[in-house]
């Protein structure tokens, strides 16, 4: 490496700093910046690495500089990172490619562009009406099972949907409704919010309501009603495997949770894609219950045992909320009808492929979106990727399981993955440093001694299969869109 070349690195966080400069050393990167100061010498750019905050990134420096700076985000990925985005991404790839594996991953959604409640009446007649005619499909099936005492509806019996921000992150605004006037009642809720410019607290002591006006898009999403349900508590976690049987009988009284995977993917340059194999389960504070069919119930007070979301709990019930998912083998599927189904090692295999499949596809759906995903040959990005699995109720295909996506997200709230798990993140942040920027460095120096590449580097993408992992990464999608020798 070059002397004059050097990181400059900005977080809001110094956990987030820390695990940027470690992950930097590994490969023999010492000289750090700290501040905004600019990353000029003699009027020219200096050899620079990015490794920031997305709002303190130079972006004009990333796009003026391709050979030269390196940086740890793409300028434009809102396909990627925002809820309606993305589900017009998968919208507008799925009429493209209706074969696409993502046709079974992907729940039923709705975009909403709404700054007030009243504007729903002219919605419903509109964008929403397919989700209209459900509603009052729900809304007659109520009605029904409250005049006729000798109708008993089960949950499975009504069909749930589920309302998120399209902007919003950390659980903030997700509601849970079945019909028009639940939907109406969240929306007036959030228009008080806008008006008082106060927010409620609710799930366990936090804060979650949104202004419409400030938001104005939603997403709007089937339920999925058939969740993957375990017990947390009987996982084998590293230094308290004795006692798992023990922790077995217990959980018969605990009941399942819920849980959604977490997976931290890289994507580099123009385009390669990689997951981190030590994918996490987020677990929510609560046994899972169905949602109430019962309209004395509030709504707004059940969410609990459906949000997975552990920056909603506190922090004495996220460490037992959070778990590996190889952590899992053994544990007792507790939402299967059969009482001694376990989860294996094969199972976790064929999640680990199918989130490696669906990512890929994700990401190629983007592609095709070139306005909202621009991917740059020199940026990378660490995603945080939220996943639902669910039992394959249609037996398709050989897995008894279906992982669903959810959401991506950009700078990921890794701080949530706790003490205990703190060394996936430094293996997630080395390996990056390996796979992402080591190459770069390595060219520099070739360039300026004319000496030979590091043979340890990452970039041995040509030998590198989807499928395989290396330096502790996955790699699941390798398309060239944009050369660096096309800049």
């Amino acid at each position: 490496m070059t002397s004059n070349t050097c990181a400059r690195i900005l977080w809001t966080n110094t956990f987030t700093s820390s695990l940027v400069m470690d992950a930097l050393r590994t490969i023999g990167v010492d000289s750090f910046l700290l501040d905004d100061s600019c990353a000029t010498a003699d009027g020219k750019t200096r050899p620079l690495i990015q490794w920031c905050a997305y709002d303190a990134l130079d972006h004009e420096l990333t796009m003026q500089s391709p050979t030269s700076v390196l940086s740890s985000s793409f300028v434009i990925r809102k396909a990627l990172i925002r809820k309606h985005y993305l589900h017009q991404t998968f919208v507008n790839y799925l009429a493209k490619h209706p074969k696409s594996l993502l046709f079974q991953s992907v729940p039923k959604t709705w975009n909403l562009d709404i700054a007030f409640s009243d504007e729903l009446d002219e919605l419903w007649g509109d964008e929403l009406w397919d989700l209209a005619e459900k509603l009052d499909a729900n809304s007659s099936k109520l009605e029904q099972n409250k005049l006729d005492s000798d109708i008993h509806m089960n949950a499975s019996d009504v069909d749930w949907f589920i309302l998120k921000p399209g902007m919003a992150d950390r659980g903030m605004g997700i509601r849970l409704f079945r019909t028009r006037d639940d939907l109406q009642q969240i929306f007036e809720e959030f228009d008080d919010h806008s008006d008082e410019d106060e927010m409620d607290q609710e799930d366990n002591g936090h804060f979650t309501s949104v202004a419409t006006s400030q938001l104005r898009h939603f997403v709007i999403q089937e339920y999925l009603k058939n969740p993957v349900l375990i017990d947390p508590l009987e996982a084998s976690v590293t230094g308290e495997n004795e006692g798992a049987g023990n922790r077995g009988q217990e959980r018969a009284e605990n009941g399942g949770r819920k849980f959604h995977l977490r997976v931290y993917c890289v994507a580099s340059g123009a385009l390669k894609l990689f997951i981190s194999p030590n994918i996490l389960a987020l677990f929510a504070a609560v046994p899972y219950r169905n949602p109430s069919i019962d309209e004395s119930d509030d709504i707004q007070t059940t969410l609990a045992p459906h949000l997975t979301n552990t920056c909603l709990q506190d922090s004495s019930d996220s460490e037992n909320s959070v778990r590996l998912l190889s952590e899992l083998v053994g544990c007792r599927i507790l939402s299967s009808d059969d009482p001694n189904a376990r989860l294996t090692a094969e199972d976790i295999d064929n999640i680990v492929g199918q989130v490696s499949d669906v990512l890929a596809e994700s990401f190629q759906a983007a592609l095709e979106s070139p306005i909202h995903f621009q991917p740059l040959p020199n940026a990378f990005e660490i995603f945080g990727a939220d996943l639902l699995i669910t039992h394959n109720l249609e037996s398709r295909g050989s897995s008894q399981f279906t992982v669903n996506i959810l959401e991506l997200n950009a700078e990921p709230a890794i701080e949530m993955t706790g003490a205990r798990l703190k060394w996936i993140l430094e293996d997630l942040f080395k390996s990056t440093a390996k796979v992402c920027v080591q190459p770069f460095v390595d060219r520099l120096c070739s360039e300026s001694s004319g000496g030979r590449v590091n043979k340890d580097s990452g970039d041995k993408t040509g030998s590198w299969p989807a499928g395989e992992t290396r330096f502790k990464l996955r790699k699941c999608l390798d398309v060239e869109v944009r050369s660096a020798a096309s800049w």
